[in-house]
């Protein structure tokens, strides 16, 4: 064995003695590995998206207490460390290329300054302790995809291509001034730095799923206290609410949601924390319960949440209950299962323009019913004929009080009259006919007014009552189609 191949065993047992597994992996088929820098950021760290120039997006901010790692893949050559540097790629999802490429070129000097020693400790001390420092990095981190170059990098990296243009041209390089030799040479990247991303809003996401596993890694080995039972447990043993960070073990909370499960209260699944609202995901019920009692919680989940929406009403046979999507306006339900076609008025087969058969007594009855219900009952009304035919038949029990108090019908046609102003001599535009609006008897066509004179008549001298002096004109309205005063 020579001793540059002496030098790279003994180093790479080395990394693998000081860092842990999850940190540096030595590769099995060549001599070099993969180094993961989990960096350590400041408290109070975030992300953002930076918001467009024209106002249209506002900038997106998030704290986060972990960041995908940078990764250090290298490989030795057979002449390392004695001659040759390590050949090496760097590639991170956060890390814009030019930012990149300014950490490779910086990698470049460390093996200059330290050329014919071991440099991989030393890289990856820089890039653990200092990488934040060197590019000048702080909170709120902006999220970009691409180059990205600033103008303090674009001059970095066009001086070292000038360097390495020196060094490979010495000859030609004194015929030319500096002035057109930084003129020839083209501002690339580094082709070692890669930056594995397709947009901001996909680096977003990853960056928060990634954050959220190292929490829930980080809480998994930690030791904390349940707030019901107040034992102490390692987190894996243990349920976090992210939304208030109250911590309760899995078999106080399993059997809490159980309960609620069987007894079909779903909306009630929170942390069991006094006055906490924080409501448990699906993901962490199911985590809990067995595979029944979750189908059930599903099942429950799915129907509270139809049972809110106006437009959703359950199929009305018995022996099927499927919940129908109703068209706006429209008063015909069709099931999807059983294809029933129906009036969603009256629940029975869809009877097209002619009228439901449900009378003026039926609908009373049912509004009363609603209006006395507790709600529970309420919620059971709702969900049997829907939420919208219950509103409409509200809506026609309230027009119907309305023009019972506020109208009286013509004693010839039953054309429902409201008097506004004006004498109590009607007339009905409708019929034509004329009566009296106190005791809806009908006046002669010859001589209406005779009822108001005749001393026999209930109405006598009774012509002008009730009427507003403030009004100069007589106005009468009608309920369904007009009327006219005289």
């Amino acid at each position: 064995m020579s001793e540059d191949q002496e030098a790279q065993e003994n180093e790479l047992l080395a990394l693998s003695g000081i860092y842990e597994e999850d940190t540096f992996h030595r590769a099995e088929t060549r001599c070099g590995g993969e180094f993961f820098v989990c960096l350590e950021l400041p408290d109070d760290f975030s992300i953002c998206i930076p918001g467009s120039g024209e106002g249209q997006h506002k900038e997106v901010v998030c704290k986060v207490k972990n960041l995908p790692p940078v990764m250090l893949h290298f490989e030795l050559p057979k002449n390392y460390p004695s001659r040759s540097p390590p050949m090496f790629t760097l590639s991170c999802k956060w890390l814009t290329r030019a930012q990149l490429s300014k950490l490779c070129w910086n990698l470049d000097e460390l093996w200059e300054q330290n050329c014919g020693s071991e440099i991989i400790f030393i890289w990856t001390q820089f890039l653990l302790e200092e990488l934040l420092n060197f590019l000048e990095i702080e909170s709120p981190l902006a999220l970009r995809v691409g180059q990205n170059d600033t103008k303090e990098q674009q001059q970095q990296q066009q001086q070292h291509n000038i360097n390495e243009h020196d060094k490979t041209e010495q000859s030609s390089s004194k015929a030319h001034t500096s002035g057109s030799r930084s003129s020839k040479v083209k501002i690339t990247v580094d082709h070692r730095a890669v930056q594995d991303v397709e947009s901001v809003s996909v680096l977003y996401e990853q960056i928060l799923d990634y954050d959220r596993a190292q929490r829930q890694k980080a809480f998994d080995a930690s030791l904390v206290s349940c707030q019901v039972c107040f034992g102490e447990k390692l987190g894996s043993a243990c349920m976090l609410f992210l939304t208030c960070n109250h911590v309760c073990c899995c078999d106080c909370l399993r059997s809490f949601f159980e309960m609620c499960i069987e007894d079909g209260n779903v909306q009630n699944l929170k942390c069991p924390d006094l006055g906490c609202e924080s409501v448990a995901t699906p993901t962490q019920v199911r985590q809990l319960v067995g595979e029944q009692l979750f189908a059930r919680y599903d099942r429950l989940l799915l129907q509270a949440a139809l049972d809110v929406m106006e437009d959703v009403m359950y199929c009305p046979r018995l022996f099927c209950q499927t919940p129908v999507m109703l068209e706006p306006g429209g008063t015909m339900g069709r099931c999807p299962a059983c294809s029933f076609a129906f009036c969603t008025i009256c629940r029975q087969c869809f009877h097209g323009i002619s009228a439901c058969r449900i009378n003026k007594e039926q609908t009373k009855v049912f509004v009363e019913d609603y209006l006395q219900a507790d709600d529970e009952g309420k919620l059971e009304i709702e969900k049997r004929f829907g939420k919208r035919v219950v509103r409409r038949m509200l809506d026609e029990r309230s027009s119907h009080d309305w023009l019972e108090n506020n109208s009286q019908p013509c004693p010839i046609c039953s054309t429902n009259i409201q008097k506004r102003a004006g004498c109590n001599k009607m007339r009905c535009s409708g019929c034509k006919h004329s009566f009296c609006w106190l005791c809806l008897s009908v006046l002669s066509r010859e001589d209406p007014y005779n009822h108001f004179n005749d001393p026999t008549s209930p109405c006598h001298t009774r012509l002008l009552e009730g009427e507003f002096p403030e009004e100069e004109e007589d106005i009468v309205e009608y309920a369904d189609e007009g009327f006219e005063a005289e």
